[in-house]
């Protein structure tokens, strides 16, 4: 019997405990740079598998670290912070907790993107790797990361010396639930999550009196006129075959009908995937809301503040074929295609700093007959709660059991007794 199977045929005797975490930390969902009782949580399971664990990294971070003999380094990373969000799953264990947000407002709390799923499964992962040490070789990082929902997490834990604290992985793999049949696993080469960039323009006009616009310069009318020419750079500066989305998701100007304002302020999202499309969709949002503002006469130029920046994952090839193989083998039929997605994640701003090869791929969590049926009847769109809504709620089994077993199984096409690669192959 193959590492894999002798390992995972031990699920079983761990699926209860995984089980209860799992619902107690979706009963108890924290926000991005405030997962203390997460991280505490976590930290306390790894040091009891026997792993070398530290807390505090980046904030809130804990990377753990099994070193079982000689062979390769395999970072395997979940992600911890929940959103603020109402739950409306109506599950015995939802959340009903809320926080103070960063902006000072008391908000609630929801494990809406399923993070629990992920931390839960790499819990599982890592113990099984503990309990059965005679099935594999090299070292093991568990890295449970704070705060990827605002896109700084990962910077975060590189500034404070992750890298220098942990041994260089060889290679570093991350997962995702999304809808989809649970019990599947989806792998992709090449692009496979948007990078991100919110900007938040401001535009200046004159103010004055609803009654005598002559005598004003309307940022109301400036900035609708921004936001239907900004649709032209997707649908005319854009190739086709690029894909790309520009979103303008808010726009706030005034206070009173009868009086126009001096200034309106939008908020735009961007999702590329190549940096170079990013670049010049970028440069023309920029040159477009300059003309339009030259062109109403805007007593000021513009301002253009960037935040919430995500880079794009781009998994390397060969990494992925060698984790899609290794699934292949174990999952069979269950092991498929991932679709391109124009989510956007900030797990690559770790290996890529490391220059580490890397691969992403999702699980689906959505009841098979479900998700079928929706499929079925053209009703994926209604029936099927996306990840960041009230109704997202990845059912139970088999999610956690997949989960676990895809990080094993990743984990062992380096660090199984047969078959190992040499150290650190993308090593300058």
């Amino acid at each position: 019997m193959a590492a894999t199977e002798q390992i995972l045929q031990h699920y079983e005797s761990i699926r209860p405990e995984q089980e209860d975490f799992y619902k107690d930390l979706h009963q108890n969902p924290e926000l991005s740079h405030q997962e203390h009782r997460t991280a505490a949580n976590v930290a306390r399971s790894m040091s009891s598998y026997g792993f070398q664990t530290e807390t505090g990294i980046g904030g809130t971070g804990v990377a753990a670290v099994l070193h079982n003999g000689n062979g390769p380094t395999v970072l395997l990373r979940a992600d911890m912070d929940a959103l603020p969000l109402q739950e409306r799953t109506g599950a015995d264990y939802a959340s009903t907790i809320t926080a103070q947000d960063r902006g000072g407002d008391r908000v609630p709390v929801m494990h809406a993107c399923g993070h629990d799923i992920h931390v839960a499964c790499l819990l599982g992962a890592s113990r099984l790797l503990a309990e059965h040490q005679d099935q594999w070789r090299g070292t093991l990082v568990a890295l449970f990361q704070p705060a990827e929902e605002t896109g700084d997490g990962a910077r975060g834990m590189l500034d404070d010396a992750l890298l220098d604290r942990i041994p260089l992985p060889d290679v570093a793999l991350a997962q995702h639930v999304l809808p989809g049949v649970a019990g599947h696993v989806a792998t992709r080469s090449g692009p496979v999550l948007s990078s991100a960039d919110s900007i938040r323009i401001t535009v200046h006009g004159r103010g004055g009196h609803g009654s005598m616009p002559q005598n004003t310069i309307d940022p109301v009318v400036l900035a609708a006129m921004i936001v239907l020419r900004l649709q032209a750079i997707i649908s005319r500066e854009t190739p086709p075959t690029e894909p790309a989305v520009l979103t303008v998701g808010s726009l706030h100007a005034g206070t009173k009908s009868n009086i126009i304002p001096d200034q309106a302020v939008m908020e735009l999202n961007l999702r590329t995937y190549t940096d170079a499309t990013r670049q010049r969709i970028l440069d023309s949002v920029r040159r477009l809301v300059q003309a339009e503002c030259a062109a109403s006469g805007s007593p000021k130029e513009p301002d253009f503040e960037t935040f919430d920046s995500f880079p794009l994952t781009v998994n390397d090839e060969a990494t992925t074929m060698r984790v899609a193989g290794a699934f292949s083998t174990h999952f069979g039929e269950r092991a498929g295609s991932l679709e391109l997605q124009t989510a956007s994640e900030d797990f690559s701003d770790i290996p890529r700093t490391g220059n580490i090869p890397y691969t992403y791929w999702g699980i689906g969590g959505t009841d098979p007959q479900t998700y079928r049926a929706a499929v079925r009847d053209g009703r994926v769109l209604e029936d099927v709660p996306a990840n960041h809504s009230p109704m997202f709620l990845p059912v139970l089994q088999p999610t956690l059991q997949t989960g676990t077993e895809a990080l094993v199984t990743a984990a062992l096409a380096w660090l199984g007794l047969d078959d190992s690669p040499p150290a650190n192959p993308a090593a300058p």
